[in-house]
């Protein structure tokens, strides 16, 4: 026998227990195994019990007890499961949910996933074409480099750098938009490409009003044209990228990224540092990156084309991510002069003048003899011998107030709305006063002299 059959088995009382250890008679009922155990003698295992054994029962009262006591605690027992199994569904420890999907949640899943799946993929695909737009825009970003040379017989020092754009290639020719605060002053001006190849540069034009410049360089190792887009359509919030050499040669190739934070936005520009503003330019503002050395870089769109070209950031410590670039579709035109004619033609009278706020008020008072009422204006200091305002018999200490129906409060007016709303060739009416008398003239407006007075610090000339 195995030994299992060593265990005891208390499966019924005590009593019953006795009467099953008492019996003498085997409880084999098979005879074949009957009269085997009469031949050959089994040991006894007193508390054995076999489970195919009919028991006998000594009372049927007891045995049927029993039952009952059985049939009841199977209830019990019973509904405690069902019990549990309710609470642990409600509390969803156990759900009947199939794993299937059934027909309306299928396809909901399939939609979640496939739209989450989408979205991932445009993301990446977004990402490379943006950074692929930046790489082809990066190629056609240069470093300047402003050499001057103190006297005869001294080299060329760097005495400042900045960043320009390779918009054209032609003829062999490299064609380059920079800034003109950037080639200021210089002797000689050196191109560092992309590639880290070194040019000889020679400029062709430049203009204080816009602030740009155009230089030719030999365009042999020149491989890539940056492409202009457009800046009329522009939103505030449209992504901006700047592109430029911060700081120099060391940061070359620098990009920051931004939106448009504003549009036409006018900022005063004192162009030849006399402390007077001198035109009022009309720029993008972005909170890209823009830092010394990016001046005349790219501003892009998420295409990679050019939207602006960089020039000037509030370098104020209470200012942060306030920079502002030239509008491309501005530029364009200025860029085509430059690059042809070597300057900018606009609408020119022939005058030097000052603001009158400017003038001193005894001066005002003892030479210019104004009315009361008259407090705003422009004092021409010099006219322009054979100019528009000479032939129209201007003469200076006249004090300029209306251009036609224009206020005209200062130089920065004069200019902005001539150079805005009036072509060369356009005639206009001054207003202006001589010696407390009020006085009109018509002339006709063109291009800029030749021969012009000098500028001074308190003089201005148009």
């Amino acid at each position: 026998m195995n030994k299992d059959n060593d265990k005891q088995y208390d499966e019924y009382p005590e009593d019953e227990r006795h009467d099953s250890d008492n019996e003498q008679e085997p409880s084999y009922t098979d005879e074949p195994y009957r009269r085997s155990e009469q031949k050959e003698e089994t040991p006894t295992y007193g508390h054995a019990i076999q489970v195919d054994e009919p028991v006998k029962q000594p009372q049927q009262q007891k045995q049927k007890g029993k039952g009952w006591t059985s049939f009841i605690s199977g209830i019990a027992g019973g509904i405690l499961v069902l019990a549990i199994v309710a609470v642990l569904v409600f509390t969803n420890v156990i759900s009947f949910k199939s794993d299937a999907a059934s027909p309306s949640t299928m396809g909901t899943d399939n939609i979640s996933t496939t739209t989450s799946s989408n979205k991932t993929l445009a993301t990446e695909t977004s990402t490379k074409n943006l950074t692929s737009a930046i790489q082809s825009a990066s190629a056609a970003v240069v470093g300047v480099e402003n050499l001057q040379q103190a006297d005869l017989f001294s080299e060329s020092e760097a005495a400042g750098s900045g960043s320009g754009v390779i918009y054209k290639k032609e003829d062999g020719k490299a064609y380059i938009v920079t800034n003109n605060h950037v080639v200021e002053g210089a002797s000689s001006l050196e191109v560092t490409l992309a590639s880290g190849e070194t040019e000889k540069a020679k400029l062709l034009g430049k203009d204080e009003i816009s602030d740009l410049a155009v230089l030719e360089i030999d365009g042999t190792n020149v491989d890539t044209v940056a492409s202009f887009g457009t800046s009329d359509d522009l939103t505030v919030g449209q992504q901006a990228i700047a592109i430029g050499n911060p700081l120099g040669s060391e940061f070359a190739g620098s990009v920051t990224q931004g939106i448009i934070s504003g549009l036409d936005r006018s900022v005063a520009v004192d162009s030849n540092n006399d402390g007077t503003e001198d035109w009022v330019s009309e720029v993008l503002q972005t909170d890209a990156a823009i830092n010394p050395g990016n001046s005349g870089g790219a501003l892009i769109n998420a295409n990679g084309e050019v939207i602006g070209i960089n020039s000037m950031k509030i370098a104020q410590e209470e200012v942060e991510g306030i920079g502002f670039a030239i509008p491309i579709d501005a530029a364009k035109p200025l860029i085509n002069q430059l690059e042809t004619s070597g300057k900018v033609e606009r609408p020119y009278i022939g005058i030097g003048a000052v603001s009158l706020d400017q003038v001193p008020q005894a001066s005002k008072q003892r030479t210019l003899n104004l009315p009361d009422d008259v407090t705003a204006g422009v004092v021409l200091a010099q006219v322009v011998e054979s100019s528009a305002a000479a032939d129209a018999g201007l003469e200076q200490y006249d004090v300029i107030t209306k251009i036609d129906d224009q206020d005209i409060t200062s130089m920065v007016d004069l200019r902005s709305y001539l150079y805005s709303d009036k072509q060369i060739g356009d005639e206009v009416n001054v207003t202006y006063y001589r010696d407390g008398s009020k006085e009109t003239a018509k002339l006709t407006l063109t291009n800029e002299q030749a021969t012009q007075a000098n500028n001074t610090a308190e003089q201005q000339q148009q």
